[in-house]
């Protein structure tokens, strides 16, 4: 039986340096010790033997002892490193990734709430089923703020419009953010008031955010503009041992009444049973007693922590704007933060980079644009997630060289422009053959070949896929899988001659971007391919 493994570090694996993947191979040294060579034994008595013996044992007995250490060390870090292996949950069914036919996907649930919307893509449509994930697109008026929630799954989401702030609340964590009490004088009553919190991070158009799984979080726009966010949801990863859903648990709010119908991750149908209450935070389950209680508080502010009378929804409009502790130029902190040692390690571990500016582009062409692919090695959060991504921008008819990612799905997601994009099967089937908009959605399986070639003006998009180090390998160019084949087997494969084969192997220079042809760059290429004529065409 074949079984995928993923590779998430544990966070107490941090400071290993060593690969694991070369530990474990160390973990092949003999724990047996080798055998003895028969050695003469002097005759003599007793006596003389001993002190015969003695040279042999001192030499040898040490050496084998250093062997069986050595061998016991590297057998404790071979448990260490299958400790860090961890199964992705098998909640697919048998033959999700069978496809006759891949559509663009649009989000078909929006949850209105008094300052934006989220949008939600099918959960139940067999892409996202196949690559296990789900997609999500909130839309944050100035001002507005979403509630502190947290799911049950890693939530990597790029900025696609706007900027803004946002607390990640990881436990164990310091507040290291605080404010002196002239700050906040006046805000309660006329009397000083001092604040401490964890640490807020910045983030704006382009920024890659990562969330892990679990960790209570919220989202301000604090620009002048619509904060757009497309978000994914890793629903197998192995974080997640609930079920094949996202689920998000709000702390605040109350969606109740909001609108009709609820998403399926929030207003969850249980089976034979009827529709459940939308996305209400967990503390109205609990009792008014209970809370103020737990909280030492009275009654009245346990009753608004359950948010009974909160209808406002998720995304919550702060009409004075939200004030939070925040370094402003050359202001520095007074006093040294209470520490406990973990913020060396987790609490200081970047949450966001930058994947829209150009100058980290991995593969840059001007004539035909520029590729920026973020992995674990750059941004070292990803591997506890075990998800990266890509952000693609084609010039005007630009095409990406045919390819496969090697080992996970690639969920693209078009933010401006348009581009025409086909994939293939392992039938050699074309399974999609179409335009893709601005903001549409398309998942290539694992393996699944894909070229993509903009329309007409320039295209950009982010990909996310669900390795920590996505391969992708090419099927045409400098770098490809038919540069790397003798001529012979070229000649051979394809039943042509030595002369064409040749040809066929150096035809392109570049490596991955291919600039726009002219009139033979698509329309004919596709009507080889797909088999069917454009409209353009036509």
């Amino acid at each position: 039986m074949d079984v995928k493994i993923q590779n998430p570090t544990p966070l107490s694996c941090i400071l290993i340096t060593l690969p694991c993947h070369a530990i474990c191979n160390l973990s092949q040294f003999p724990l047996t010790p080798p055998p003895k060579v028969s050695t003469p034994q002097p005759p003599s008595t007793t006596l003389n033997t001993t002190r015969h013996h003695h040279p042999f044992i001192h030499h040898h007995q040490p050496t084998n002892m250093a062997k069986l250490f050595v061998s016991l060390s590297f057998l404790l870090l071979l448990h260490g490193c299958l400790a860090r292996e961890h199964f992705r949950p098998s909640f697919q069914q048998q033959n999700e990734c069978q496809f006759q036919r891949i559509n663009a996907l649009e989000p078909i649930e929006r949850v209105q709430s008094e300052a934006g919307f989220t949008e939600f893509f099918d959960s139940n449509e067999q892409q996202f089923q196949c690559s296990g994930v789900e997609v999500i697109r909130h839309q944050i008026q100035p001002r507005g703020l979403l509630l502190p929630s947290y799911t049950n799954t890693p939530i990597l989401f790029f900025v696609e419009q706007g900027s803004g702030v946002q607390g990640v609340m990881l436990p164990g964590c310091p507040e290291t953010y605080e404010a002196s009490t002239e700050q906040f004088e006046g805000r309660k009553g006329g009397s000083a008031f001092t604040d401490r919190h964890q640490k807020v991070h910045h983030f704006r158009q382009g920024d890659l955010v990562a969330i892990p799984t679990g960790a209570a979080h919220w989202l301000y726009n604090n620009g002048q503009e619509e904060l757009v966010i497309i978000a994914l949801l890793d629903s197998q990863n192995y974080a997640n041992q609930l079920d094949p859903n996202h689920r998000r648990f709000f702390l605040a709010g109350n969606s109740e009444g909001q609108q009709q119908r609820q998403p399926r991750s929030w207003g969850r149908r249980q089976q034979g049973q009827s529709q459940q209450r939308g996305s209400n935070n967990i503390f109205q389950g609990f009792e008014v007693q209970t809370i103020a209680e737990a909280f030492n508080v009275d009654q009245q502010t346990a009753m608004l922590l359950r948010g009974d009378e909160d209808h406002r929804g998720h995304i919550v409009m702060v009409e004075s704007g939200l004030q939070v502790i925040q370094p402003r130029g050359e202001q520095e902190f007074r006093g040294r933060p209470r520490d406990n040692g973990v913020e060396e390690t987790i609490c200081s571990m970047k949450l966001q980079t930058n994947i829209e500016d150009p100058s980290k582009a991995d593969v840059y062409n001007p004539q035909a644009g520029r590729s920026t692919s973020i992995n674990s090695f750059k941004f070292p959060i990803l591997q506890f997630l075990q998800l990266s991504a890509e952000r693609g921008v084609l010039h005007s008819n630009g095409m990406v060289s045919p390819h496969w990612i090697m080992n996970a799905h690639n969920i693209i997601y078009v933010t401006e422009g348009a581009m025409r994009m086909q994939i293939v099967n392992d039938q050699g089937e074309e399974v999609f053959n179409d335009q893709i908009q601005q903001g549409q959605l398309v998942v290539v399986p694992q393996n699944f070949a894909v070229v993509k070639q903009a329309q007409g003006q320039e295209c950009k998009w982010i990909s996310f896929r669900t390795s920590d180090n996505a391969i992708m390998n090419t099927l045409a160019g400098e770098t490809s899988a038919m540069r790397a084949l003798p001529v012979d087997v070229i000649a051979n494969a394809y039943q042509m001659s030595r002369e064409d084969a040749q040809k066929l192997k150096y035809s392109r220079q570049e490596a991955v971007l291919f600039p726009s042809s002219g009139s033979s760059s698509y329309r004919r290429s596709s009507r080889g391919i797909g088999g069917r004529m454009t409209e353009a065409e036509a």
